[in-house]
């Protein structure tokens, strides 16, 4: 603490001037319920003399006695401002020009200017304009700078006042266990005879510091005053932490929403940009996105971007957004020619990546390919490879599938069905081959220079295509037989498109099996009604000897018997003839629908021994109570009606 006597002779030795003036300091401060010196040192005229001693005046407010200012002390009276009363005292000797004032027991209704008034006596009154200025403060003060910036290093002051002589302040900060590293100074600093006491702390701040509170607490020993003051931390810093959602997956149509926190002080400005475009942006700590109806256009990196004076920061997310595959994209049908090489395509897009299969006809070809883009490749093309063929795409979420054509233009091929079979009527020739376009089909007679290439009654022609498959069809009464080295019917078939032409010689199959049939069928159908008509006979004559009359008629026991068995041998005879017939020829039937069974053929030939003979039945002819025919009837023992069989 200064020494008041130190104070005097600089006073003195401030005196040349020789006008009204004084000296006090501008500014002090003391703490609530201490006290506070406020020096003093007025100074006059030389050429006036003190009458009757020197006095002097301390108003508090207004430096003007008209205006009636509060008293704070007055050295020819005791009467003082209430709020003063046993408070104030004045320190200093007038007549040594020190007017320098102790209060006590200070409080806030005290803080303002003081003013000193010189009295000399008589008219020697003058009151000082400059006045000094208290300040009484419940807590210390803590010089924080105006920007606190994280990682720098950073002084904080604590001021406590040192301008009461009985009282010496002590300084101690609070809540300082958290800072990494604290160092402490004290300074004592002494100006215009006020005395300030500070404590430095110094610390390198942190962002985890943000908002922490620190305290500096001023007590004097031995009494019982303890003034304390806080703040809180604001310390600068720019995007620490950008917190969004995880990566995410969304079905197409759903909605989702983003969220993002962002860590810095001041606020922010927060943004969510997808790819190069800004969607949001606010100044907060945190922000939204919402997304309603999600399409797959929607699907990216979602950047959150936090930006202050001091810095900025992002993190990204993706958004995957899920959709069944979307009918993928092939070729056009297509048309090729056999030999050819293809490529077909297929591409689609789905999420996840759907497989891709190719189908030819529902039958699996190529591989299965997990990805958006199928080639399948086919060199060398075959007919085979004509057909429909189909992309199908699948995934987790649905299907999808699109088709195209494959047509395989290629040069007729004769199948194997192609030949000459004998029938009934002749022979029937089949002519089938394949193409692409359908081939063209004719014959050709070579012994009678004859091209048969549409519809002639004379030898029946008759063609049919189904698809890429055309069959021709002729049939000839030619029943010639087979020379040496030569066929027995001689026909060519020739069979054309725009890729090419074939001409063959049909083989003529079955003749000998044919043959057999007929023979066989015909000898057999005579042995049977040969049978018939000795076993007719050989009753007929048991029954003559039997009843004793040679000239009676063959009579029947059963008739019905008799009748039944020779219809049916009959039907079996006629069965096995067609049957043999119908083995010569695959087409027949076809012939039969379009021309009908007894059609006309061109005779062109014969078969010698094969002609169509003339089979005698044995008739039978029943009746109970028929007319008699002349020798042909009459009636047996047992009074049976019947009739005679004969076989002509």
């Amino acid at each position: 603490m200064w020494c008041l006597e130190l104070l005097l002779p600089l006073l003195f030795l401030s005196d040349v001037s020789g006008q009204w003036n004084v000296w006090v300091p501008r500014d002090i401060s003391a703490m609530t319920n201490s006290c506070v010196v406020i020096p003093c040192t007025f100074m006059y005229p030389s050429g006036i003399r003190p009458y009757r001693g020197t006095h002097g005046i301390w108003y508090f407010g207004q430096p003007y006695p008209q205006l009636f200012p509060p008293v704070v002390f007055k050295s020819r009276t005791d009467v003082v401002h209430e709020s003063y009363k046993g408070r104030s005292k004045l320190l200093g000797d007038l007549n040594q020009r020190n007017c320098t004032l102790l209060i006590n027991n200070v409080g806030s209704e005290h803080s303002g200017r003081y003013y000193f008034r010189a009295d000399l006596g008589g008219a020697n009154m003058y009151t000082y304009p400059d006045f000094a200025e208290l300040k009484v403060l419940d807590q210390p003060n803590i010089d924080v700078p105006e920007e606190i910036v994280s990682d720098e290093s950073l002084e904080l002051t604590c001021y406590a006042p040192d301008n009461c002589p009985d009282m010496t302040p002590e300084i101690q900060w609070m809540y300082t266990d958290y800072l990494p590293d604290p160092e402490f100074s004290s300074d004592y600093v002494e100006e215009s005879n006020t005395a300030v006491l500070s404590s430095t702390l110094t610390f390198i701040p942190r962002p985890m510091h943000n908002g922490q509170l620190l305290g500096c607490r001023v007590y004097y020993s031995n009494t019982t005053l303890v003034y304390e003051r806080l703040i809180s931390l604001d310390i600068k810093y720019a995007p620490r932490s950008v917190w969004v959602n995880v990566s995410s997956e969304v079905m197409e149509g759903s909605s989702v929403t983003l969220h993002c926190e962002v860590d810095s002080n001041p606020p922010s400005r927060i943004s969510w940009m997808f790819g190069d475009q800004e969607v949001v942006w606010d100044t907060a700590s945190n922000i939204s996105l919402s997304l309603d109806d999600v399409t797959p256009a929607q699907e990216g990196l979602y950047t959150c971007v936090g930006d202050n004076s001091y810095g900025a920061m992002n993190t990204s997310l993706y958004l995957a957004v899920k959709y069944p595959p979307r009918e993928p994209q092939v070729n056009e049908s297509v048309t090729v020619v056999e030999g050819a090489s293809l490529a077909l395509h297929c591409s689609t897009q789905g999420s996840p990546a759907p497989t891709l299969t190719w189908l030819k006809d529902g039958e699996l070809v190529g591989t299965i390919t997990a990805d958006e883009l199928s080639v399948l490749e086919i060199s060398e093309i075959t007919p085979q490879g004509d057909g429909l063929y189909r992309c199908l795409a699948e995934n987790e979420h649905g299907r999808a599938s699109s088709s195209l054509n494959v047509t395989v233009e290629y040069a007729p091929v004769l199948l194997d069905e192609s030949k000459c079979t004998v029938v009934r009527e002749g022979v029937q020739c089949v002519c089938m081959a394949t193409g692409n376009p359908e081939p063209a089909i004719e014959f050709y007679l070579p012994d009678l220079n004859v091209t048969i290439n549409e519809t002639d009654g004379r030898f029946n022609f008759y063609t049919h295509t189904d698809g890429h498959t055309s069959t021709g069809m002729i049939k000839l009464r030619e029943k010639g037989e087979r020379v040496e080295n030569g066929p027995a019917v001689n026909v060519h078939c020739s069979i054309s498109n725009v890729y090419g032409r074939e001409s063959v010689l049909l083989e003529l199959q079955q003749e000998k099996k044919y043959m057999m049939a007929v023979i066989v069928g015909t000898i057999g159908g005579v042995a049977v009604i040969a049978f018939i008509i000795a076993a007719v006979r050989y009753v007929g004559h048991n029954n003559k000897k039997e009843n004793g009359n040679p000239r009676q008629d063959v009579v029947l026991e059963n008739p019905a018997l008799y009748y039944s068995a020779v219809k049916k041998d009959k039907q079996n005879l006629r069965k096995k003839v067609l049957k043999t017939e119908l083995l010569g020829s695959k087409f027949n039937s076809i012939l039969e629908e379009t021309t009908g069974e007894d059609g006309d053929y061109q005779a062109v030939g014969s078969f010698p021994g094969l002609e169509r003979r003339e089979l005698n039945y044995a008739a039978l002819e029943f009746g109970a109570g028929a007319r008699s025919r002349e020798g042909a009837s009459g009636r047996g023992d047992d009074g049976s009606s019947y009739t005679e069989v004969k076989a002509k």
